[in-house]
Order: C-alpha cells, then sequence, then structure tokens
C-alpha cells in the first residue's frame, strides 16, 4: 500500500477510535477489482485494451481524478474520503452512503456516532420503503422511446400501515433528458447514439399510472423483487448516489431496463444480471432474467384504462354496444334506453360502459370538456336512478405475461426456389417479434424488427447474396371498430435486393404506409395501407426511385398457427414506370415458443415477367 494512504488510513482511525485494518496493495487491488466495488463504480472492462471504464459520464461521481478509468484509484480516494471527519450533506459519506456502507464492512470501520446526512436521511424517510417492486409497462408503438416497453421500480412502504395506497408510493425510473421540443424522429436518432444524458428521477406512482396506463394505453406487470431489508437499503443508498448524475443513454443497451439492472446487481451482489445484456437490453428480456435469477416473490398484473374499457364494451352484446355508441355519440339520451332495454341490468351495464368510455376518451383522445362534461352529468343521473348492480367487469389476466413470451432474437434456417433458381437461406434477427411470431406475450397485429440479416446461397453456382438488411421495421395493425378509430401505419428501412430489369442489385430503401384495418374473427383481421417506397441506386436510371401503392391483406394470429396473406401493387414513377404486383401467403405453425416451422409463397409480375418465390425453414427463438 502507498505510505500516503496507509498514513492516512491510520490518522483517520486513530481520529475517530476506529479499528481500521491495515491493507497490502495487493488486498487494495483484490478488493477494487471485487465485483461489488465495480457494480458501485458502474465499471465495465474495455473491449479493445485492458482496465475498466465507468459507465458514470458526470466527474462528480467520482472522487479520485482518475476515477472513470482505475477502479483502484477511485477506492483509494473513497476509503480516505469516508474517513474524514466531520458530517453534512457535503460530506463524501453522504454524498455516497452504498459505497461508504460497502467500504466500512469490509474494512470493519464503524460509523461515527456524529456523523449525520440529513439530505439523505429526509429522503430515505419520504420513501419509507419496505419492498421494492419492478414494474413494466407494455410496449407502445406509437413511441419510439417506448417501441420495446419500459422498465421502473416501485417503492413500496410498509404493509402493515392502514394508510397504505400504493398508488401514493414513490417510482425510481431511468430515461433520456429528452429537450420537449424534439422531434420522435429525432429522438430516435440521438436515443441510438447516445444523444442524450441518462437522469434517474423519482415520481409518485400515480404520475406513472396516469402516463402509461391512462394515456398511452399500456398495461402494467408488477414484479414484487424478494430483496432482504438490508438489500433494499443498499438500493436506495445507490440510487442515492447515481440519481442527479449524468450516464449517457442509449436506446438498445444502456437504456431504462439496463440501469435498474445494475441497482438489482449493486443490492444484492452475485446477481450479475449485467452479465446477460450483449447487443442490447430490452425490457421484456431483462424481466425475464429477473425471474430466471429467483429474485422475484409474486407478480400483478393492471390493466391500462383503454383494456378496461376496450373489456367492459366487448362485454355487451352488439345491440347494447350500439345502444352504447349512440350514447357515446349524443344520438340518443340515457332516459330513452327504458325503452330499449327491459332489465334495469343491461341498462345499468349499458351506462356504465358508456360513462367509463366517455371518461377515457376526455383522458386518452382529450375530448373537449364543453361535450364531455354534460354527457357524463346525464350518464351519471340516469345510472343513479336506477339499482346497484355488480362493478363493470374487470379484464381477465392474460395467460401469458410479456416476460414469458417468445425470445426476441431469432434464428432462421430455410431453403426455397426463386424463380428458375434454387437456394438456401441464413436469417438472423436481433430483435424482436413479427406477426408471425408466436403472438403469446405480445400486442395482437404489431411488428418491431431491429437489424435482421437475410443471406442466401443459390445452389446452382453457390453465389451468396445478401437478400435484405432490415435496420428497422415496423407495423401496427390495429383494428378499428364504432368506439376506437387507430390508425395502421408501418415504416421501415433498410437495404433490399431490387430488380432492375437486367440485374438484381441491393438497393437502399425507405418505405411507409397508413390505413385501416378491421377485425373479421376473433383472431383475424383485414387491412387496407396506402403504402410508398423510395429506392436508391446508382444502377436506377436517375439513381433514386418512388413508388406509391397499396397493400391489402389478412392476418390471422393464434397460438399454434399464424398465417398472413394479400396483394400487394406499386407504380414506380421515376426512373423506370412500370407495376410491379405480387400476391403473396405467409404461415408460421408454431410448434412452442422456441421453435416455430413456416412457409412462403409469393407470385410478383415485374417487367413483364410472372416469377414465383417459394420457402419452407424453422425459426428458432434464443
Amino acid at each position: 500500500m502507498p505510505l500516503l494512504l496507509r498514513q492516512l488510513l491510520l490518522a483517520a482511525a486513530a481520529a475517530t477510535s476506529l479499528n481500521a485494518q491495515a491493507l497490502t496493495q495487493t488486498e487494495l487491488q483484490e478488493l477494487a477489482s471485487s465485483r461489488e466495488w465495480l457494480n458501485l463504480g458502474h465499471y465495465h472492462p474495455n473491449t479493445f485494451s485492458d482496465g475498466y471504464t465507468s459507465q458514470a459520464d458526470d466527474s462528480d461521481f467520482f472522487l479520485s481524478p482518475n476515477g472513470k478509468t482505475s477502479p483502484e484509484a477511485e477506492l483509494q480516494a473513497t476509503i480516505i474520503a469516508v474517513q474524514q471527519p466531520g458530517a453534512g450533506n457535503d460530506h463524501p459519506a453522504c454524498r455516497f452512503p452504498a459505497r461508504n456502507r460497502w467500504i466500512r464492512s469490509k474494512l470493519d470501520l464503524a460509523t461515527p456516532e456524529s456523523r449525520q446526512c440529513p439530505a439523505y436521511e429526509e429522503w430515505t424517510e419520504t420513501l419509507n420503503t419496505q419492498t421494492v417492486t419492478l414494474v413494466f409497462a407494455a410496449s407502445y408503438l406509437n413511441s419510439p422511446s417506448s417501441m420495446f416497453g419500459h422498465t421502473f421500480l416501485r417503492l413500496d412502504p410498509p404493509s402493515d400501515d392502514e394508510t397504505t395506497d400504493l398508488l401514493l408510493a414513490n417510482t425510481i425510473s431511468y430515461a433520456a433528458d429528452a429537450a420537449a421540443h424534439d422531434s420522435e424522429l429525432l429522438f430516435a436518432y440521438k436515443g441510438i447514439f447516445g444523444g442524450y444524458p441518462g437522469i434517474t428521477t423519482v415520481q409518485p406512482y400515480y404520475e406513472k399510472i396516469r402516463l402509461y396506463s391512462d394515456i398511452e394505453h399500456r398495461d402494467l406487470w408488477e414484479y414484487q423483487l424478494n430483496l432482504t431489508p438490508a438489500e433494499v437499503r443498499q438500493m436506495l443508498a445507490h440510487a442515492w448516489e447515481i440519481k442527479d448524475r449524468n450516464f449517457d443513454y442509449y436506446f438498445f443497451d444502456e437504456n431504462c431496463a439496463y440501469r435498474l439492472l445494475a441497482l438489482i446487481d449493486v443490492a444484492r451482489p452475485g446477481t450479475n444480471l449485467l452479465d446477460e445484456v450483449s447487443t442490447h437490453a430490452i425490457p421484456s428480456d431483462t424481466v425475464r432474467w429477473v425471474v430466471k435469477k429467483s429474485l422475484i416473490s409474486e407478480v400483478g398484473y393492471r390493466p391500462s384504462a383503454a383494456t378496461a374499457v376496450s373489456y367492459a364494451l366487448d362485454e355487451l352484446p352488439e345491440d347494447q354496444q350500439a345502444l352504447a355508441a349512440e350514447l357515446a355519440n349524443d344520438d340518443i339520451k340515457p332516459g330513452a334506453i327504458a325503452g330499449k332495454l327491459p332489465s334495469t341490468a343491461q341498462q345499468a351495464a349499458v351506462l356504465d360502459a358508456t360513462y367509463e368510455y366517455v371518461r377515457y376518451q376526455s383522458e386518452a383522445e382529450e375530448w373537449p370538456r364543453e361535450q364531455v362534461a354534460p354527457l357524463s352529468h346525464s350518464l351519471l343521473l340516469a345510472r343513479s336512478q336506477l339499482p346497484q348492480t355488480s362493478t363493470p367487469p374487470s379484464p381477465p389476466e392474460p395467460e401469458v405475461r410479456d416476460d414469458q413470451g417468445h425470445d426476441t432474437f431469432r434464428a432462421s434456417l430455410s431453403a426455397g426456389r426463386w424463380g428458375e433458381r434454387n437456394f438456401n437461406e441464413l436469417t438472423l434477427r436481433s430483435a424482436y417479434h413479427d406477426v408471425l411470431d408466436p403472438p403469446a406475450g405480445y400486442r395482437a397485429g404489431a411488428q418491431l424488427q431491429f437489424f435482421r440479416l437475410d443471406a442466401r446461397r443459390y445452389t446452382d453456382n453457390n453465389e451468396l447474396q445478401i437478400e435484405k438488411l432490415t435496420a428497422v421495421e415496423i407495423r401496427s395493425l390495429s383494428p378499428r371498430n364504432q368506439f376506437f378509430s387507430p390508425l395502421s401505419w408501418q415504416v421501415g428501412f433498410g437495404a433490399r435486393r431490387s430488380d432492375t430489369g437486367t440485374d438484381r442489385v441491393l438497393a437502399p430503401y425507405l418505405e411507409g404506409g397508413a390505413g385501416g384495418s378491421v377485425r373479421v374473427s376473433p383472431n383475424g383481421q383485414a387491412f387496407a395501407l396506402a403504402t410508398a417506397d423510395l429506392e436508391l441506386d446508382d444502377d436506377l436510371n436517375r439513381g433514386y426511385d418512388i413508388a406509391p401503392g397499396v397493400d391489402l391483406g389478412v392476418l390471422y394470429q393464434s397460438d399454434r398457427l399464424s398465417a398472413l396473406g394479400g396483394i400487394r401493387s406499386k407504380a414506380w414513377i421515376v426512373s423506370s414506370q412500370h407495376r410491379q404486383d405480387q400476391a403473396y401467403l405467409k404461415a408460421t405453425m408454431h410448434w412452442s415458443r422456441q421453435v416455430s416451422g413456416f412457409a412462403e409463397w409469393a407470385r410478383e409480375h415485374h417487367f413483364d415477367r410472372y416469377q414465383s418465390l417459394w420457402k419452407l425453414g424453422l425459426h428458432i427463438y434464443l
């Protein structure tokens, strides 16, 4: 051990009557390389060199000038700093209570009786935390920041407190500190490439429910962690250390879920949840890892306002649904339903469901108050004149939770034929789900794929080709009905093989579309989308081409079989004016949530010739 450090340790021990254990240089290095200290400093091994670098991007997080890249220097500085005499909010032991607690336990140092940290003590007292619950908010495709879902921690007060209301419990979450005026596109770009600082915030749970459940239509899953009281205290202590510190935010890995895994690793050493992260940390995957590590004591389900309202309306017979729609649109007055429904129980059910629907629309869709207020009053007045019956039905808990769906990485092997050529194909997809994957645990009609590679080997000459590189592909097919009119849409970009008339070249593309969808069966929907494609390539006459078009199809999703069929037509209007028409049919048989078999057929008319595609293969989810 350096002489200065030894002298300072002994001096601090003498000054505070502590029994400081003398450390050798080897012992200091061992402590600095321990998993607990590396977790506290958010240190990770360098990819291309020896040593470590902290993911913290805030100089105030370190006590040593070399702290970001030297766990040993930071430990040495922290040992000295926490033993300095004095107290108060600015004392290093108060700024870093988790580090202080860990160091004192390792060196067998007692805490001075005079040491007080008013701000930290008031903070923990206000949080009043007995247990911690990991909350998962389901995916929400209409926001780039929420496409994979979101996780945060709820800090639950003692359960024996008669005044306990979990809605008033506080939460800890980590998110990008984005500018309010940034567009969704700019947010996606900066989020991917680390353009935002990440911040840890504390908010009441009811604010989270209003944001995720009431406004963004997202169901919540609540996973109570089985942390001991000491582990809860250590988690809160480390949350205090990082709550005002900057950690650059990255959409795919260093995101909301990643930071929570780091907190759990600090609370319970040895869980090593961050070891599960490779190229990305998708919130649903991180919940799977927490469950796999046996960190969960119980699971709860909180349906969103949209789920609850939809379920209450769906439970009504069709004629009563029609009445509810007329009431909501103010086409008939509440008093008129007495002549249409003989049973007071039926009348009450219609009025209850309509009122909940109107209230939901005022929150989520921002119906104007001058429309909602008198309508709500008339519905409540009519309802008050009927006998009290059972409350509106609550949505049942889904049979499969979001963390129990298929894994998000997918590898596929297939054999097929395109035109006159046979091929073998390998497909690798980093994340996340498409509409033909096993649907359990995912949103119906939703598709989100990132970083997908389709590579072919043609058997006639062993030619290897990249058939398609998908950077992002999103599709949201949401059926419309008399109560809800969501937009169905799609967008994607990457590079794909394009027929120029004389050759098939790999051309960058951007595609999009919007339209509507209607349910045709409990598991099926039909959709119609107006589309637009842009391709860029030097082999095109003008270097680019644009094609407006249409995509008409039917989607069927069930636990055993998913199928998608339809027709696409588009007209290229810039480089070479021609049409491209295609009929297609795809089907996937789900043998389990880990393995599926799939088949695909397409018939295409392009440049005055017909060609067919046949493909048969296997999906494996990892």
